[in-house]
């Protein structure tokens, strides 16, 4: 039985007693495997390729459509004709048609996913069609990691055993290239690196064919609501195994109206530019499989993309430069680019896998070692209760701990969790070819600069404190790539851009520019990132074994750590990571991670040679954390509170998985269980609230804080954030702040978070397992 089926058995079970506060699946409609998230990614490849299907109130690839990360609906339009009579999989377009009596909506009938493909079956009359869509996560493979294109395969099988003539129709819009449906596009067809445009070509020949769109007017560098100002969209498809195949461009109503009354297309690139919203032109490709026998199937690829080229504003010594794309180094220009990725489908299939198959394995492995609370200690459906008058969620009767879904494996939950998460953190990256004259002559030309968006929250560039959360993602799948996001922002600093003596809040206040605050008036969070710079840098260097990057960076650490040797365990008034809940002063949770922070400086100079800053850190740390505990322990004693001053408040105590997972021996093992016997007893329905301020919680801490856990309370976390992915309408890609009680996003529009990199916080488990740290070693 899969993920979804089992929690939909629990959410039975909880709406009977308190019916508001579950969203139950729908008992119609594609089975979800291995669970029914708010939303599916489709083509994850970046922060301009990054386009979702939304599952909200029941809806499916040809119900709700496509649309990009934020919500913006895309027009991306996919038919299958069986037999004279066509059916709609994926996209709204037919809408907008007239009705005909051959047009039909197929069947949804599965909808699965892993870390690297979402695959969807319909039914189109007696045809089985898969839509998969595959973008890659390859964290080792630097060429292919930077690509900024994703595939679409469409196969069709026939299921009555008999022959079927069949084709298949699919296009796209201008809505990706731009957010305003007035701005002026041009296009062009182009086989291989040539333009075919008016020639008529009819799509034979192995080199793709390939739809490029742009807008007339770009702006190098610019954003507007979320979509790049320049650049191009592509599409490409070849004839592969069709027996014919045609393209065309034009009003949407027209081409998809030709192609419903003739199965082909016409060849014609449309010579009229024009928005996207005046007469909307779409960019189509028509395949005829001829007949489809038996059981045997057909299959046509696509690909798609946003391509930047240059693709960073990057500030050096030599002035602000512009940076090119990694995939340039390895591939040459955006045909030879395109050319290589749509041949590559078989390699890339291969290489997916190995990453899929290995996530599995170690997501097992894990849980081998770490195993979940017996069966016996759970709870039956039947015997799950909703306390109204408290709001605690799935508590056992007798002793009040929290048990959440609990006829649910952990280990299958946690993996729909972090196979969800995989293609949403690659998604927030950039590699790009660092600059060639420069001071900065330490980088190795032969490795690439990384550079993250931090997407839905504030859009600037290497934010530090969103690096921070997604750490144990790259920590588990290549550590390289953590210090590929550290350069610029450890090479901005070290060449004195920044003038105040605590770490920057972020490399760049809006992506793509990546220009440093030279006037030091960047977001004020001081102890936070001091701490979470010293932690990834060391972090980096123990997953790798790198001691000779520590001794590079040592003088810039260091006066990190002096800053919190005077301000980490008395912080004061500071914002922490989390902003939008606002200021407090001496906020627990913030002067642990200074203390961490410090722990980690003392590992850091004693492998640098520095050996009285690591007595001297060392002192500190212990002094620090011993008066850390007479402040931050509530006089209940029963757990820490979430600022020193405020009895009873609460908070997660995320800050002490660091210490955990590389072995700092900081944190007393009794706050730990102190925390772990804690937590379920303020549970609610769907997790653990971040702070006693609000119902809401982030999930990337919640994984962090259930790495420090004991297996039962680590339960509780984990399946009640997947039961959340089962339940929820928010219908955006996966947040990491959301409602604990009704599993809706907070009631505060201006913090709605989806997309963002810090899921890869998700990863917490294995990266513990990974860097052989005390649990499961």
């Amino acid at each position: 039985m899969h993920l979804s089926s089992l929690f939909t058995t629990v959410l039975v079970a909880l709406a009977a007693v308190h019916p508001a506060s579950a969203q139950l699946p729908a008992s119609s409609g594609p089975s979800y495997s291995p669970a029914r998230p708010p939303a599916i990614p489709l083509a994850v490849r970046g922060p301009y390729t990054n386009a979702w299907s939304s599952t909200s109130y029941n809806g499916t690839l040809n119900t709700n459509g496509v649309v990009f990360w934020p919500g913006n609906a895309l027009g991306w339009e996919g038919m299958v004709t069986v037999d004279g009579v066509t059916y709609e999989y994926l996209g709204t377009g037919s809408q907008g048609l007239p009705a005909l009596s051959t047009l039909k909506s197929a069947t949804p009938l599965t909808v699965s996913y892993d870390s690297q493909y979402s695959n969807f079956t319909f039914a189109a009359g007696p045809v089985e069609l898969t839509a998969s869509f595959l973008s890659p996560v390859l964290p080792k493979d630097l060429c292919r990691t930077s690509i900024p294109l994703s595939y679409l395969t469409v196969t069709v099988r026939s299921t009555d055993n008999a022959t079927h003539n069949v084709q298949l129709y699919n296009d796209l819009n201008g809505a990706w290239i731009s957010y305003e449906n007035n701005r002026t596009l041009e296009w062009a067809m182009y086989q291989g690196s040539t333009s075919i445009n008016g020639s008529s070509s009819s799509g034979k020949g192995s080199a793709p064919h390939t739809w490029l769109y742009a807008l007339q007017e770009p702006y190098l560098f610019g954003e507007n609501y979320q979509f790049p100002q320049w650049g191009n969209f592509t599409f490409s498809s070849a004839q592969g195994g069709a027996q014919n195949m045609t393209y065309g461009s034009g009003y949407s109503a027209n081409v998809r109206y030709r192609y419903l009354i003739s199965h082909s297309l016409r060849n014609n690139v449309d010579g009229e530019f024009r928005g996207w919203g005046e007469q909307e032109p779409v960019f189509a490709f028509s395949h005829d499989l001829g007949s489809v026998t038996g059981n045997a199937s057909a299959a046509v690829t696509y690909t798609l993309g946003s391509v930047q080229d240059p693709i960073m504003r990057y500030l050096t010594s030599s002035g602000i430069v512009s940076l090119k794309p990694w995939w340039s180094k390895c591939y040459g220009d955006i045909f030879s680019m395109i050319a290589f990725h749509y041949d590559d489908l078989a390699q890339s299939q291969k290489l997916a896998s190995q990453w899929e198959a290995q996530l599995k394995s170690d997501v097992k492995s894990y849980y081998r070692a770490n195993p979940a609370p017996a069966p016996s200690t759970q709870l039956s459906p039947s015997q799950i209760i909703f306390d109204s008058d408290d709001a605690y969620g799935y508590l056992n009767t007798n002793n009040y701990t929290g048990v959440a879904a609990p006829t649910v494996s952990e280990a299958q939950a946690y993996y729909s969790i972090v196979a969800l998460s995989a293609r949403q953190v690659m998604g927030a990256y950039i590699l790009a070819i660092p600059p060639q004259s420069t001071s900065f002559t330490r980088q190795n030309s032969s490795e690439p600069l990384m550079f993250q968006k931090e997407i839905s929250s504030d859009g600037n560039v290497n934010t530090v404190d969103v690096m921070y959360p997604a750490m144990p993602f790259f920590l588990y799948a290549n550590p390289n790539l953590l210090r590929y996001n550290l350069e610029p922002l450890l090479q901005n600093q070290e060449s004195n851009f920044y003038p105040n003596e605590y770490s920057m809040h972020d490399l760049g206040s809006s992506f793509p520019n990546a220009t440093g605050h030279v006037e030091g008036n960047d977001e004020y969070m001081p102890v936070e990132e001091s701490g979470n710079m010293i932690l990834m840098a060391y972090a980096y260097a123990k997953f790798n074994n790198d001691t000779s990057y520590l001794q590079s960076h040592y003088p810039l650490l260091k006066q990190f750590s002096n800053y919190l040797t005077e301000y980490s365990l008395l912080p004061g008034v500071q914002l922490s990571t989390d902003d939008f809940a606002g200021e407090l002063v001496n906020q627990t949770n913030l002067a642990l991670k200074g203390i961490v922070g410090l722990a980690a400086m003392r590992e850091v100079a004693t492998l640098t040679g520095h050996f009285s800053d690591a007595s001297n850190f060392s002192a500190t740390a212990n002094d620090f954390i011993k008066a850390w505990q007479t402040y931050a322990i509530d006089p209940s004693g029963t757990h820490t509170v979430l600022s020193y001053q405020y009895r009873a408040s609460y908070g997660l105590l995320y800050n002490a998985y660091p210490d955990l997972l590389l072995n700092l021996s900081i944190v007393p093992p009794h706050i730990l269980a102190m925390q772990s016997a804690f937590y379920p007893t303020i549970s609610q329905i769907f997790g653990v609230p971040l702070d006693s301020r609000h119902e809401y919680t982030k999930s990337d801490w919640e994984m962090w804080a259930a790495a420090t856990c004991a297996p039962g309370t680590r339960s509780l976390f984990v399946t009640s954030l997947a039961a959340w992915l089962n339940a929820t309408e928010t219908g955006l890609p996966f947040s990491d702040l959301y409602d604990t009680t009704d599993g809706e996003a907070p009631q505060n529009p201006n913090i709605e978070f989806m997309a963002r990199p810090v899921v890869g916080g998700h990863f917490s488990l294995l990266a513990l397992r990974a860097g052989k740290g005390p649990v499961g070693s």
